[in-house]
């Protein structure tokens, strides 16, 4: 009895891990309980054990992708020096984990205005981590003197919906992600008041 919790970890994170499997190859309207399942080697019982529905395993999919993100920005912060090239860090971790996580970045971008309420309140407090971190660290540089004094929250407000903006244009039309980030970097940090490198 005390190994349990463990195995049952184990079958919550097979589940998850199937059903980002699954969401990727089928989209979120292709994917089934039954995909998930079948993928997961286990069964509908246990599906039904962790999750209420479809939508529930996908939020918590959403939840377990935006904690990646804010892992790897946290990691490449720690190894930059100056608040601005921390923040600029963290916009290349987060181009990076939606390029290499694509097909889930586009469900999330892209397929979101017809997945309902719930998954949009998601989506939402998704947005609000990700600007409540650029919030803090252009703070930072606000208080380091590498940009003017400003409202830092609806600055990183701005940036999230500009970063959102940009990655569902090139989502949709099948661009390379990572090629969008010299000039959205230039943009968004000339929108703070910094410069980039080699602007005089």
């Amino acid at each position: 009895m005390a190994r349990r919790p463990n195995i049952e970890s184990a079958t919550r994170d097979r589940l998850v891990q199937a059903a980002m499997d699954v969401f990727a190859q089928r989209g979120y309207h292709g994917a089934t309980v039954d995909d998930i399942v079948a993928a997961s080697d286990s069964s509908k019982g246990a599906f039904y054990h962790y999750f209420p529905s479809k939508q529930g395993i996908f939020l918590v999919l959403l939840d377990q992708l935006a904690g990646m993100v804010e892992a790897g920005v946290d990691h490449a912060i720690d190894r930059e020096d100056g608040a601005l090239a921390k923040v600029e860090a963290a916009l290349r971790v987060v181009l990076e984990v939606a390029a290499s996580h694509r097909d889930l970045a586009r469900i999330l971008l892209v397929e979101s205005a017809a997945l309902g309420p719930e998954f949009e309140q998601s989506r939402l407090g998704i947005h609000r981590r990700f600007a409540a971190l650029i919030e803090r660290h252009l703070d930072r540089a606000v208080a380091e003197g590498s940009i003017p004094a400003q409202d830092t929250h609806t600055s990183a407000t701005a940036w999230i919906g500009a970063i959102n903006e940009v990655l569902t244009q090139q989502m949709a039309s099948g661009a390379d992600l990572l090629a969008s980030l010299p000039a959205l970097r230039t943009v968004l940090l000339r929108s703070i008041g910094a410069r980039s490198n080699g602007e005089s």
